[in-house]
């Protein structure tokens, strides 16, 4: 094929993260700067999202047989830029120079570049209209997130949640390819949209197609921690230094949430028959233990974990609805999910630091918090609530839309799961909550004062909480977004 100023326009997000994962590699080589890295990173992710702008301009566009961009991949890719973007900035105040003057014990400025490569993965996997480049895409993604999860190397719990992550991820790859194989076998196409018209022509899927889907479900599951495939959560997200998990539990499960989207909707038949029941368990057995599990953590790292089992399998409903609103209900969903994510995750980051051997993840070290650190209380509060899907936040928004797919496409036993759950994961959002506006007088804690890389990460945290209230009161700008998305999607 030839290549035209079209689809090199149409690629400029792609092209601009990766031009920036070269230029941040150089400038290591040249000169070893945390600062400069780190401006060099976010100035190249700001580019990448302005770039958004004239490739929504050549959309639709089949790129290669790999990769399509349309307005669905441009939003999603906004989506994960955004994420890293503030990933970035609190990796920034987590590395800083510790209070003693001493520097990180390893190389700071790697993980930017790791970050970088990830986010590019991730944009790739959004893009992806084949199996092929969804593997690739998907690669590119994880590889790179091993060597995060374990970036602290020196606190054996950060060891310990690389060494797991890469295992059972490499595992799930493994799941994914077989998958892939058998499904190409029996369609005799890599493409999404021949392998839904093929799926289609022969009715129902054959056995080996359904074992092939399946194969494949159960390897994007394990990326998504779904149930039974979540055990890694809770460990890797507690191992995992602060901003790594937030990475983690935003642009990486976008990323992988958008291409299963893609593949059922263009494929409506991938998801009939068994493998709907496979898929309705699964989201039942997600909200339910996700949130159970949840209720007795005593660590704020593991409750997210756990929360986030919660919230996928809240957003499977949508994915098994499929028709109406399933497209735009995901779109609210993942991005009042990743606002909400980052906020919480960035509270757990600005409290810690990899200096003093773990992060600050305890829920007893935020007993007491608003008596310290008023603003910090104010943020991960209105966290809180959205997570818990109260009014006047954007995660009431978000859950009310998934509520308007299920009823429109009669999902009552789901919708059920999903209402108990929710009353569920009341209580232990509240119960940290509660801990934060608690006196404790036994407690002496001196808090250092602020670093300007701690500042910029908190101005940042409170613009992230400002904007989870604003879409809670005024979501109209986001709606617009994603309907606009879902519609040169669904055409």
């Amino acid at each position: 094929m030839e290549f035209t100023t079209q689809h090199l326009i149409a690629l400029l997000p792609l092209l601009v993260t990766c031009a920036t994962a070269v230029v941040v590699m150089l400038g290591i080589a040249w000169r070893r700067n945390h600062t400069l890295t780190y401006v060099l990173s976010v100035l190249g992710l700001n580019l990448a999202l302005l770039s958004i702008i004239p490739a929504l301009g050549a959309t639709p566009l089949a790129v290669t047989e790999m990769v399509q961009v349309d307005r669905y991949a441009c939003f999603y890719t906004a989506l994960i830029l955004i994420a890293t973007l503030a990933c970035v900035t609190l990796a920034h105040a987590y590395l800083g120079e510790h209070d003693d003057g001493k520097g990180y014990p390893g190389n700071r400025e790697e993980l930017y570049l790791l970050t970088l490569l990830a986010a590019a993965g991730g944009i790739l996997l959004v893009s992806a209209q084949n199996l092929a480049g969804l593997f690739i895409g998907l690669e590119l993604l994880s590889v790179p997130v091993y060597g995060m999860v374990a970036y602290a190397f020196f606190n054996k719990r950060s060891l310990e949640a690389g060494i797991k992550y890469m295992v059972l991820s490499a595992a799930g790859s493994a799941f994914l390819l077989f998958g892939m194989a058998l499904l190409y076998a029996d369609a005799g196409t890599l493409n999404f949209t021949g392998i839904g018209t093929q799926l289609a022509a022969n009715g129902l899927p054959s056995a080996m197609a359904q074992l092939g889907l399946g194969m494949m479900l159960v390897g994007l599951a394990f990326k998504l921690s779904l149930v039974p495939f979540h055990l890694w959560t809770p460990d890797v997200y507690e191992g995992a230094p602060a901003p790594v998990a937030a990475f983690l539990a935003t642009a990486s499960k976008v990323a992988v949430f958008a291409v299963l989207l893609r593949l059922f909707q263009i494929s409506p038949v991938a998801n009939e028959g068994l493998l709907n029941l496979v898929l309705s368990a699964i989201a039942i057995a997600s909200i339910l233990i996700g949130n159970l599990l949840a209720l007795i953590q005593s660590n704020l790292k593991r409750l997210l974990g756990y929360s986030s089992i919660a919230h996928f399998g809240y957003l499977l409903i949508a994915v098994i609805a499929s028709k109406g609103l399933a497209v735009e209900a995901i779109g609210v969903y993942l991005a009042t999910y990743t606002l909400t994510s980052l906020g919480a995750f960035g509270v757990i980051t600005l409290m810690s630091t990899p200096y003093s051997g773990r992060d600050a993840d305890a829920l007893y070290e935020y007993r007491g918090l608003f008596w310290r650190r008023p603003y910090l209380t104010a943020v991960l509060t209105v966290m809180m609530l959205s997570l818990a899907g109260i009014p006047l936040t954007a995660g009431f928004i978000g859950k009310f839309y998934v509520i308007a797919a299920g009823v429109e496409s009669g999902q009552w036993w789901l919708l059920a799961a999903l209402i108990v759950g929710s009353a569920i994961g009341v209580y232990y959002y509240l119960r940290v909550m509660v801990a934060m506006f608690l006196v404790e007088p036994n407690l002496h804690r001196h808090d250092a004062p602020m670093r300007w890389a701690q500042r910029a990460g908190g101005i940042m945290l409170l613009c992230v909480a400002v904007l989870a209230f604003v879409l809670g009161v005024y979501p109209q700008p986001l709606l617009d977004l994603v309907q606009h998305a879902g519609l040169a999607f669904a055409g």
